[in-house]
C-alpha cells in the first residue's frame, strides 16, 4: 500500500472521530532523503504536539482528539518508520529526539503530550528546545530505572513476542494479531460501528509493511537500553514550564506498580512547576482508558 493512500485512510478515520475538525498532513526532510510526517489541525489554537508510545502511530491518540480537535491546533506525528514516516538507518534514542526536536522547532512554541516513549521523548525535546516549550503531559511515562528493574522473566517474554510479531509478519500472518489490538483501540475510539470500520481501514493500513512492524520491534528494544536514557537525563536541565505527569493504577506488578509512582513523584519535583496525578481505574495505555481525563490535564496546560 503506497504512503498516500494510508494517508487518505488515517485522515479519513480522524475526520470521522472528530467531525467538526479539518485535518491534514504534512512533512518535514529529515538527512538522508527521508520524511518525517504528521497528521494536524488547521485551526489557529494554542499548538498541541503529541508523541506516540512505542511503535504505535498518530492513530493512538484517537480517543482523546475529539476533546481537544475543535480548540487546539493538534499535531500528532509518526517516528521514523512508523504509520506514515519513512524510516532512518538507525534507531537510536539520540535520533528519535532529534526528530522530536525538528518538528517542534518548526510547529513551536507547543505543549507537549508524550505517551509511554514519547513520553521519555518529550521530556529531552524540551530539555533541548525549552524556549520552544510551553508546558509538558508526560501520560504513565517510560522511565529508564523501571526498565531497569524489570523481571528478567518480564523482559526474555518481551523480546520474544517482539520477534515473533516480526516472523508472523513475514509469513503473513500477523493480520489477527493486529486486529486484536486495533478493534480495542477502535472501541475506545467510538461506540459507531462505521466510525470503528474507518479506524480499522486507516490502523490496518498504518501497519501493511514489513518495515513497520520491525520498527515496532526496534522502538521497544530501544526502550530497554538503559544506559543511554540514564546518560541523557543525566545530562537534562528541565525547563521551567508547567508539567504534569499522569500514571495508572493497574497493568504492573505491585511491586513495579509503587516504583512507577515513586519515580513518578520523582520526575515532578525535577520541575519547578511539575505535579504528578494518579488516575483510577486505567491501565498503561490511560489516555485510552480515561480520555476525559487525559484531555483535562492537557488543557489545564494548554489554556
Amino acid at each position: 500500500m503506497t504512503n498516500g493512500r494510508q494517508r487518505d485512510l488515517v485522515i479519513k478515520a480522524l475526520s470521522a472521530l472528530a467531525p467538526g475538525a479539518r485535518f491534514g498532513y504534512g512533512e518535514l526532510a529529515r538527512p538522508g532523503g527521508r520524511h518525517l510526517r504528521w497528521v494536524e489541525t488547521d485551526n489557529g489554537g494554542p499548538t498541541i504536539l503529541l508523541a506516540a508510545g512505542a511503535g504505535d502511530t498518530v492513530l493512538d491518540w484517537g480517543p482523546v482528539l475529539p476533546a481537544l480537535a475543535a480548540d487546539f491546533h493538534l499535531v500528532a506525528y509518526d517516528r521514523a518508520g512508523l504509520g506514515a514516516s519513512d524510516p532512518a538507518p538507525r534507531t537510536t534514542l539520540d535520533a528519535q529526539v532529534d526528530d522530536l526536536v525538528a518538528l517542534l522547532d518548526w510547529h513551536g512554541p507547543a505543549l507537549l503530550v508524550g505517551h509511554s516513549w514519547g513520553g521519555l521523548l518529550v521530556q529531552h525535546a524540551a530539555a533541548a528546545r525549552p524556549g520552544m516549550v510551553s508546558g509538558l503531559v508526560l501520560v504513565d511515562p517510560t522511565h529508564e530505572e523501571i526498565m531497569a528493574e524489570l523481571p528478567v522473566r518480564l523482559r526474555l517474554g518481551a523480546d520474544a513476542m517482539l520477534a515473533w510479531i516480526v516472523v508472523l509478519k513475514a509469513v503473513g500472518r500477523f493480520e489477527k494479531r493486529l486486529t486484536a489490538f486495533g478493534r480495542g483501540t477502535a472501541e475506545k475510539c467510538s461506540a459507531d460501528p462505521a466510525v470503528q470500520a474507518l479506524f480499522m481501514d486507516a490502523y490496518r493500513a498504518s501497519y501493511d509493511r514489513l518495515g513497520q512492524v520491525v520498527s515496532i520491534r526496534s522502538e521497544n528494544l530501544l526502550a530497554s537500553r538503559v544506559a543511554a536514557a540514564r546518560r541523557a537525563r543525566a545530562a537534562m536541565t528541565v525547563p521551567d514550564v508547567p508539567m504534569t505527569i499522569l500514571t495508572a493504577t493497574r497493568g504492573k506488578p505491585p511491586a513495579l506498580q509503587a516504583r512507577a509512582a515513586e519515580l513518578a513523584d520523582q520526575t515532578a519535583a525535577a520541575f519547578p512547576r511539575g505535579q504528578h496525578l494518579v488516575v483510577d481505574d486505567a491501565g498503561h495505555y490511560l489516555h485510552h482508558d480515561q480520555p476525559a481525563a487525559t484531555a483535562d490535564a492537557i488543557k489545564a496546560i494548554a489554556g
